[in-house]
């Protein structure tokens, strides 16, 4: 009778050893998903567009078609500003653990008129920490309607090339190229793209990422 129970406790053993064998690896994978983060405002977070139609969905859409594993996390809000990507960003990266952060952020900033300086310091501070977190950062250009002043547009559009050489980033030189002449492109209030611009927005970001294209399909 003590043989059959010690074989009894001994296939139980073996049952749960394989039991838990056989969930490490579904764990394992769900820990390992490479994740794309994208830190943007409306422009990206599908102002007045339906759900599913904007740029953000359309480059998780290719990855799939292409089998790759990578998972597109949109964590744009219409309205943002550099200094609430900035309060956000630490527990993003903390969480999702991102390989490549998409920081799409600043036109908030020129449309309330606040500080190029200031500006450019919270994007460099948001580039910082995405680096120290082990994520590439891909920087979207963007640039203001000359009737903020010469001076502001320029020293606004200078911001982005100028953090991408000095913090060895990629740059996407304008997010809007292809769209913002296009008025056909726009939402009635002549600030938003519409759904037909979505297209255009995605194939600059795809074309951006070019560095990143090994890495999207070794995973």
């Amino acid at each position: 009778m003590n043989q059959i129970n010690q074989l009894c406790l001994i296939c139980k053993k073996i049952l749960l050893l394989s039991l838990f064998c056989l969930f490490i690896p579904i764990a394992t994978a769900a820990q390992t998903t490479p994740v794309i983060l994208v830190m943007g405002d409306s422009l990206s977070a599908e102002y007045g567009l339906r759900r599913g139609s904007g740029w953000v969905n359309l480059l998780q859409d290719q990855l799939r078609k292409q089998g790759s594993t990578w998972e597109v996390i949109n964590a744009s809000i219409s309205g943002e500003t550099t200094a609430g990507g900035l309060t956000r960003i630490p527990i993003l990266l903390e969480q999702k653990k991102p390989r490549i952060v998409l920081l799409e952020l600043g036109a908030n900033d020129a449309l309330r008129g606040l500080s190029v300086k200031e500006t450019e310091k919270n994007l460099r501070s948001m580039i910082a920490l995405s680096k120290q977190s082990g994520a590439k950062v891909l920087l979207f250009g963007m640039q203001i309607p000359p009737n903020y002043g010469q001076d502001y547009t320029k020293q606004f559009k200078e911001i982005y090339s100028r953090l991408a050489r000095s913090e060895k980033i990629q740059l996407l030189p304008f997010f809007m190229s292809g769209v913002a002449t296009n008025k056909d492109l726009f939402q009635t209030d002549n600030i938003h793209p519409n759904e037909n611009a979505q297209a255009v927005l995605y194939k600059n970001v795809w074309e951006a990422m070019a560095p990143y294209q090994a890495i999207l399909y070794k995973e």
